[in-house]
């Protein structure tokens, strides 16, 4: 059954972005290939801003860990001064950050030069984030009914802000929800009496891994709450998994592009299709 109503505990909605909010062809389609595309000249242009070298010190180090996996490219240092060799290293990070890419890798060290270079793009105005319409509305009804709503993603917390500043719905992170206070008044029952911002806070793979179940435990002790009170919508069935295994809530978002289920997975899991499936409980 598609749609299911939130067990009274949950106090927190936990979000993934790709396949969640936001579909899976925008980051695969628009946001990846662009990093690729303009890698090389993105790093040219800002080798000696400290940003920049902060990046590839953190790549050089990801590969120094992954010196034992096949295909890995070493960054070496510069060992002499000019532009043939800041071209070397140039091209080292290029080939890095297009295997670690081409292998799906989720490293701190490359998301955080990605959010950098995203960050470029949305401000050119490059690129608009994309949000599924009913994201917005849905996020307003939790807010308004007491949730508090969080981000979970593997790309860094830079780049969640970056794509819900700049979406195709204007910048949704000053787009405040009001809050609602009941009033005696005939006409009117419920007015707006203070706004809040739509997400209360944002988390990456600083925090561990999307399919470790020990991010979910940190995540609730984080916010201050039991895993058992959040709710963490996914489009990744082992994400699913790994929150489940500490007592968090779950449902799989099935949106248009993400991976298929299997029919043991259909009727395992509780699954939504948009936002609007997913019902609140009725205020006591």
């Amino acid at each position: 059954m598609v749609g299911f109503t939130v067990p009274a505990e949950v106090t927190v909605i936990l979000l993934d972005i790709e396949g969640t909010t936001t579909p899976i062809a925008f980051v695969k389609d628009i946001l990846f290939p662009y990093v690729k595309d303009n890698i090389r000249d993105y790093l040219r242009k800002r080798w000696e801003d400290e940003e920049c070298q902060q990046d590839v010190g953190l790549l050089r180090k990801q590969a120094e860990d992954d010196s034992h996996m096949d295909g890995v490219v070493p960054i070496p240092l510069e060992t002499r001064d000019g532009e043939e060799e800041i071209e070397r290293v140039i091209q080292a990070v290029v080939d890095s950050v297009h295997w670690q890419m081409s292998s799906d890798r989720k490293t701190t060290a490359l998301k955080q030069l990605q959010g950098h270079m995203w960050r470029a793009a949305y401000e050119n105005g490059c690129v608009k984030g994309e949000l599924f319409e009913d994201v917005v509305p849905a996020i307003r009804k939790w807010r308004e009914r007491g949730m508090k709503i969080y981000v979970y993603s593997s790309g860094s917390v830079e780049a969640q802000k970056l794509l819900f500043e700049h979406s195709t719905e204007g910048d949704i992170l000053e787009n405040v929800a009001p809050s609602y206070k009941h009033i005696l008044n005939p006409a009117l029952f419920f007015l707006p009496v203070e706004t809040s911002q739509l997400f209360d806070g944002h988390f990456d793979t600083k925090i561990g891994s999307k399919v470790d179940s020990e991010s979910y435990q940190r995540i609730a002790t984080s916010i201050g709450c039991s895993p058992n009170n959040i709710l963490f919508l996914t489009d990744v069935t082992r994400e699913a998994d790994a929150a489940e295994e500490v007592d968090v809530h779950v449902a799989v978002v099935i949106r248009p592009g993400n991976a298929g289920l299997t029919d043991d997975e259909k009727s395992y899991y509780r699954l939504i299709t948009s936002f609007d499936e997913l019902f609140l409980p009725s205020s006591t």
